[in-house]
């Protein structure tokens, strides 16, 4: 399990790495705003139909196969990057970007599940999950603190450090066993699957409004504030050292980590509750230091958002494993990181069509505005899904030959009424 929760690890980190390279890019290249913001999009663009793709056929293929061209995908785009000398080469290393991250994303909780015995998949989940969420936060730290202060070929060295950590991923993985051996017949019938997004009939409305909407909101909501926070550190904070941009990317994707730890609420629905109300306050603090120039107050909505994106990840990402049968988690799976990236889109296209009607805080503002009233209907939805989450874990305990709660009840009720019986003799 750990070698693969490296390679989780290392990929996450390579994905979000160029971040605090952008307004390198955008001088270096002379590149109007609409053009830095298709290139921050063409990632989530390219990465959205290869997960589709891939989520359907990646088991008939092979999943460590997948997993293997993915990081060898990762690391060309890497080099493209270090050698680019045009927009275009930026543009096409993007592209390679999230056509890597889209075939690893659902393949690798499927391959990392398949080299974990089942007494541990929820843990196998939650690790995953920590090693996104710290991988996505540390890249462009590690970026920005090599930019601001190697002074060396701010657009090259960078990724001479994130290649050695890519060439460590394929390390690691080569050295895992591919249990994932199928008969020919079986993976041709999984080749020539039809392309879909796999969710049964009996889990859908819940794993689409308490699993899969959580996920889409997180993305929305973080996505929001990645944008922002480039200028926000140029007109806020007033300072050009893009260290800090990556430091607070860091704080909002890595934070979250953290809370993942902590031991409070651990009923998952009180914890996806709390964690759906923090991420909205957080977002409306980042919000609000912008349009009242507060740093402090940026500081602290960050770290609310971040705190609130680790519980609603943790548990959004252990619901898409545990509601569906083994057998169509990959695709279950798949169909989460889906409906995330989509809300990663959103900010990026919404803002942008806002914000010909309004300007930009205007245009968060509405934004926010609609994300509080999904993050309301979500509230509302638990009362159900609790209900459902109850019997449902009480059915698979009884199916599973073990003493549901209320049988466990009983039980020590006849003990006690036993033990004072001998005694009165």
């Amino acid at each position: 399990m750990k070698k693969m929760l490296w390679v989780i690890f290392m990929m996450s980190t390579g994905t979000s790495f160029t971040s605090p390279l952008f307004p390198l890019y955008q001088e270096q290249y002379r590149l109007s705003s609409l053009q830095i913001t298709i290139l921050f999009a063409m990632y989530a663009v390219f990465l959205l139909p290869t997960l589709l793709i891939v989520g359907s056929r990646g088991s008939g293929w092979g999943l460590k196969r997948v997993l293997r061209i993915s990081i060898l995908l990762s690391i060309l785009a890497t080099l493209l990057f270090m050698a680019s000398q045009q927009a275009w080469l930026v543009y096409g290393a993007r592209m390679l970007e999230g056509i890597a991250y889209g075939s690893f994303t659902g393949t690798a909780v499927a391959f990392l599940l398949k080299q974990t015995s089942k007494e541990k998949t929820s843990k196998a989940i939650l690790l995953s999950g920590m090693a996104v969420s710290v991988g996505f936060g540390l890249g462009p730290a590690l970026a920005g603190l090599i930019i601001e202060y190697l002074h060396l070929m701010p657009l090259r060295a960078p990724f001479w450090l994130l290649t050695v950590l890519l060439l460590s991923a394929v390390v690691s993985l080569e050295t895992l066993q591919d249990k994932d051996f199928q008969a020919r017949k079986e993976r041709r019938r999984a080749t020539s699957a039809s392309i879909s997004l796999g969710v049964s009939n009996e889990i859908k409305p819940h794993f689409w409004s308490f699993s899969a909407l959580p996920v889409f909101t997180l993305f929305t909501l973080n996505g929001t504030v990645l944008s922002l926070i480039p200028s926000f550190v140029k007109n806020v904070i007033h300072t050009s050292n893009l260290a800090v941009s990556g430091l607070l990317i860091l704080l909002l994707m890595g934070g979250g980590t953290m809370m993942q730890m902590l031991p409070w609420f651990k009923q998952p629905v009180v914890r996806l509750r709390i964690g759906i109300t923090l991420l909205a306050c957080g977002a409306w603090l980042v919000v609000l230091s912008g349009t009242s120039g507060s740093i402090s107050l940026m500081w602290i909505g960050v770290l609310v958002q971040a705190l609130g994106s680790g519980w609603t990840f943790q548990i959004s990402l252990r619901l898409a494993g545990e509601l569906p049968n083994a057998s169509e988690r990959p695709k279950v799976i798949t169909t989460y990181y889906f409906a995330g990236y989509i809300g990663f889109i959103v900010p990026i296209v919404g803002v942008g069509l806002l914000s010909y009607l309004f300007d930009l805080y205007v245009s968060l503002i509405v934004l926010n505005v609609l994300a509080s009233l999904v993050v309301l209907y979500m509230l509302g939805y638990s009362v159900r899904f609790e209900r459902y989450y109850a019997t449902r874990n009480g059915t698979q305990t009884q199916a599973e030959g073990l003493p549901s709660k209320a049988g466990l009840q009983a039980f020590q009720s006849r003990r006690m009424r036993l033990i004072r019986c001998e005694r009165s003799k």
